[in-house]
């Protein structure tokens, strides 16, 4: 019989809290979720955008999981990014230790299965409802539920705090915004988090909230940032060589993750560059592939000769942009780079990860808003790796810097790959607290 310290219970005065909330939540979501998934089949057939079959989020399809071992879940593909690195970890350390992982979005699925799926079970998050949560942890009977980042679903926690299966929070973090929106509900919200067993926080202002939000201090330590644990993507990169050969001697922009409203100031930026200068080759990766299409249409309207990757042709010499419709490239894009724009930035959604960039010692110039990584964006701008723009006019001002002055942009990608190995480490000790948690270690 497993040994598992039962710290959820519910005929306490925090239990009764938690119940009250659960089942509030619980009413709250199956009010919901009716209405929610016709928009949201409909979203789909409109937009395009591509969503984890219901049925497998109902765990009515699970695959054959291995008992006894470690669930992962990540939400996207920045947080499947990470788990990568501590499923690699966990298999050098630990390589009986059976692990799986599941995720919520499309696009992290499908990276997930295409980088895990030969070597772990991979299928879609369970809707945090009683049956799906429930059909998953029966099912597999983890001994570990590891949350990567700040994944606090209510009825995943109480489920496992039920079963007395350990949860860890990892790499965690809490911006102001989520901090205050929990601080808004703190009594509920400290009693649904009473299953935690461990939150390793990025830094001392992330563990320290979640010490605020009721989590025991004991349980609650710095564990770094494991997106530091980035190494360069080295895999072939097919169209390399045709990139290169379509730019002839131009420098290469990759504008990586850009949402709505960002490519346009993007083109316009580069017009502009290239009314004092030879006009820098695109490579544009939107975040979402349901608007690579139309990001297409509005390239070719511009009067811009467009390749897509997705078409399976190289660009031709002269070609202005190389749209990056796919999933899974634009880490390896940024090795073309003379410089790196990362979207989510220009737009109030709170950036992208610019280390992707910086690992390949390309400078990195992002929009003001980057909340998401924030520690990461101050290191950065301290070394002197990355600059924040406002607008499309200071975009185009630090474009024209760069690529006016060579040298300076190479020695902000030298400072960013400075600024990655100053932090490098958090995985393993990321990896040592959850195996010394199992016992294992």
């Amino acid at each position: 019989m497993r040994n598992r310290p039962t710290r959820f219970d519910e005929r306490g005065t925090l239990g009764h809290m938690a119940s009250m909330s659960l089942w509030a939540y619980r009413i709250l979501v199956a009010m919901v979720l009716p209405l929610a998934v016709p928009v949201l089949k409909i979203s789909q057939l409109f937009r395009g955008k591509n969503r984890p079959r219901f049925r497998d989020r109902m765990g009515r399809s699970l695959p054959d999981l291995p008992l006894e071992g470690i669930w992962i879940q990540a939400v996207s593909v920045g947080e499947v990014e990470l788990a990568r690195n501590l499923v690699a970890e966990i298999e050098k350390r630990a390589p009986k230790t059976p692990l799986f992982l599941t995720a919520t979005t499309a696009t992290g699925l499908e990276l997930a299965r295409r980088t895990l799926g030969d070597r772990i079970p991979v299928f879609p998050c369970p809707i945090d409802l009683p049956g799906p949560v429930a059909r998953v942890l029966d099912g597999a009977n983890p001994r570990l539920l590891v949350l990567v980042e700040t994944e606090l679903w209510p009825e995943m926690l109480h489920q496992a705090g039920k079963r007395s299966v350990p949860v860890a929070v990892v790499n965690a973090r809490l911006s102001d915004g989520s901090f205050a929106g929990y601080r808004r509900v703190a009594g509920p919200v400290r009693s649904l988090l009473e299953p935690i067993a461990m939150v390793l926080g990025r830094t001392e202002i992330d563990a320290r909230r979640f010490v605020e939000l009721g989590v025991a201090a004991p349980r609650v330590r710095v564990g770094g940032n494991i997106k530091y644990d980035l190494e360069a993507d080295r895999r072939p990169l097919e169209w390399a060589d045709a990139v290169r050969a379509a730019a002839v001697d131009r420098p290469i922009v990759v504008a990586g993750s850009t949402m709505d409203g960002e490519e346009e100031q993007i083109l316009d930026a580069l017009d502009r560059v290239a009314e004092t200068q030879d006009r820098p080759f695109l490579i544009l990766a939107p975040r979402h592939p349901e608007r690579f299409d139309s990001v297409a249409r509005m390239v070719s309207e511009r009067g811009l000769r467009c390749a897509r990757r997705s078409a399976g042709g190289d660009p031709a010499e002269g070609s202005d942009v190389f749209l990056v419709d796919t999933i899974g490239e634009l880490a390896r894009a940024y090795q073309l780079a003379t410089i790196a724009f990362i979207g989510g930035s220009l737009v109030p959604t709170g950036g992208h990860n610019p280390l992707e960039a910086a690992v390949w010692g390309v400078p990195v110039l992002s929009g003001a808003h980057v909340h998401n990584f924030r520690e990461v964006y101050d290191e950065m701008i301290s070394f002197g790796a990355a600059r924040l723009v406002a607008d499309r006019d200071e975009l185009t001002r630090g474009l024209g810097e760069w690529l006016g002055q060579p040298s300076s942009a190479t020695a902000a990608g030298s400072a960013g790959r400075d600024v990655i190995e100053a932090n490098r480490g958090a995985t393993g000790k990321t990896v040592t607290s959850l195996l010394e948690l199992l016992g294992e270690d």
